[in-house]
């Protein structure tokens, strides 16, 4: 039984106002996952102008427009809200003007549908989408996009309605009651109600796509129901399972406010046995205890190292050659080759700027082109600000059931660092970056690359530098969770890569809710013991409650 210290890698704020027992309901926003339980309706504040993203794989979405600036959201499950998942299905991110929703479950639960009933601001952008199912929306926001693949998708508008309408349907029909022109192409139709302005899009591949103008639909108390004279068409329903009173839902906010006395911490570690340095799998929730400040700790939620992984490999090229780079590709294809089928690769390359090469992708033969496409770049090394661009590149893209990690491969040496030649550097700071590392909900690896050579003038890149670049690198591991590596020549690279890809095989993620739930900015010290011979946990060491 061994002890060792780590951090959470984000700590999420939680809900208020709650007016009834939560019943095991658990929600998170910031940048991790939030679950939970369906049967109750959320609230969650959102500033005028700002996005809502709704994912649903597994049933359909209902959303009504209204004047309220917050966002109200509940779930049906099985269809008549009789059945329950085995665990909660909605997941929440909220960060501040972009707020997303999704639905994830597990596969002993796919015979239950899940469908989302929203409630959403007049002034926001929605987004939604789904696999099969339905989609409507009843009232007209800011601006929409309503996307499903085999479902149908229906709009129902205020008569006195303001918007730009396109809808586009490959094998299915597109119906209008909106009084317009008929269109050209049956699988097409592209009309303006009123001034037009806000911008509505529908897309169904095999679904059919409905446009009505529905009676009675009453923004605030200051607009009343004008029932309008239908141009065809039958009177539609106001979406099944709408949402009740907001003032009995709960509330979320957005960043890190603790709104009542239950948090979530979430952990990344891998295991490794000190015998032979190599990783222990197979490990079970009862195989770790958890520790924070010395007090015993209840594990919550548990994912076993099988689990995928979102992986972003980050590439300096700054001073690449040509005869370099291709050695850097050789070393992408290695880690690529080596990960496990379910994990998603991004590429990132940087120098002066960063670039994404190739998005999140499970495709391999996709990620091969992306990789051979990879070439010299330009400009002063921007470390800094190509580490922040990544994070912010994995919490935009990661899907949020999913776990993250980032792959960093550099010399270390930013513009910034005193003594390197000749180079702006990042704009953002080294404290800065450490900051944003330790909140990052992910793993991040760095793989310093020895670049050092003899400095013949002042002008030259001198030692210390290169030696601050090294260690920052390091700190950067550290903080982040993760392993720091050196790769003295460019030909280990591919190897170290591999090596980082075995590490991840190893880790486990492990979620706690806090008994001291005080937020009195204070570094909170997180112990695992493993209940094994020789095991050694590494990962985050603790969390300032903030």
């Amino acid at each position: 039984m061994v002890d060792f210290a780590i951090m959470p890698s984000r700590f999420l704020m939680m809900f208020s106002k709650v007016q009834k027992a939560l019943l095991g309901l658990l929600f998170l926003a910031a940048f991790s996952p939030t679950t939970a339980y369906a049967d109750d309706e959320i609230r969650i504040d959102l500033p005028a102008g700002g996005q809502l993203k709704v994912r649903n794989e597994f049933g359909n979405i209902n959303a009504e427009v209204w004047k309220n600036s917050y966002v109200t959201v509940s779930a049906n499950i099985g269809g008549d809200g009789s059945s329950r998942l085995n665990r909660s299905p909605i997941i929440i991110d909220n960060r501040g003007t972009l707020l997303i929703i999704s639905v994830v479950r597990r596969p002993i639960d796919t015979i239950v549908p899940v469908h989302l009933n929203i409630r959403i601001p007049e002034s926001s952008r929605f987004d939604a989408s789904t696999t099969n199912g339905a989609i409507t929306i009843f009232g007209m926001p800011a601006g929409a996009n309503l996307n499903s693949l085999s479902g149908a998708l229906t709009a129902t508008f205020h008569p006195l309605s303001d918007a730009d309408i396109t809808a586009r349907s490959t094998r299915g029909a597109i119906k209008s009651a909106l009084g317009t022109a008929p269109s050209p192409t049956p699988q097409l139709l592209q009309t303006r109600l009123g001034n037009g302005g806000k911008k509505l899009e529908l897309r169904s591949d095999t679904g059919d796509i409905v446009l009505n103008f529905g009676p009675g639909i009453e923004l605030s108390d200051n607009t009343p129901a004008r029932p309008p004279e239908l141009i065809g068409g039958e009177n539609p329903k106001r979406p099944a399972g709408t949402p009740a009173d907001p003032a009995a839902g709960d509330e979320i906010s957005e960043g890190d406010i603790i709104r009542v006395d239950s948090q979530l911490v979430t952990l990344n570690i891998s295991v490794i046995d000190r015998g032979t340095n190599r990783g222990l799998v197979g490990l079970g929730q009862s195989d770790f205890k958890l520790f924070e400040n010395g007090e015993a700790q209840r594990i919550v939620q548990f994912e076993s190292s099988s689990a995928p992984f979102d992986l972003i490999l980050l590439i300096d090229l700054s001073g690449s050659t040509r005869e370099v780079v291709k050695l850097i590709r050789a070393a992408a294809l290695r880690f690529v080759q080596a990960a496990r089928p379910a994990d998603r690769i991004g590429i990132i390359i940087f120098a002066g700027e960063a670039a994404v090469a190739s998005p999140l992708t499970a495709d391999r033969e996709l990620l091969r082109q992306r990789i051979e496409t990879i070439d010299t770049a330009r400009g002063d090394t921007k470390l800094y600000d190509a580490t922040n661009f990544a994070m912010d590149e994995v919490l935009k893209e990661s899907k949020k059931s999913r776990r993250s990690a980032i792959v960093l491969m550099s010399d270390g040496l930013d513009g910034t660092i005193p003594g390197v030649s000749g180079q702006q550097g990042s704009r953002r700071t080294y404290q800065e970056t450490l900051r944003n590392i330790q909140e990052f909900d992910g793993v991040l690896y760095t793989l310093w690359l020895n670049t050092e050579y003899e400095a013949m003038s002042p002008l030259d890149t001198q030692p210390e530098a290169f030696d601050a670049g090294h260690d920052r690198m390091k700190e950067m591991a550290d903080v982040g969770g993760g392993v720091f590596y050196e790769v003295e020549r460019l030909t280990d690279l591919a190897g170290a890569y591999e090596q980082v890809v075995a590490d991840l095989g190893t880790m486990y993620s492990l979620a706690y809710r806090p008994s001291n739930s005080t937020r009195d900015g204070r570094w909170r010290a997180i112990q695992i013991k493993v209940q094994r011979n020789n095991a050694v946990p590494r990962g985050k060491r603790g969390y300032y409650a903030n």
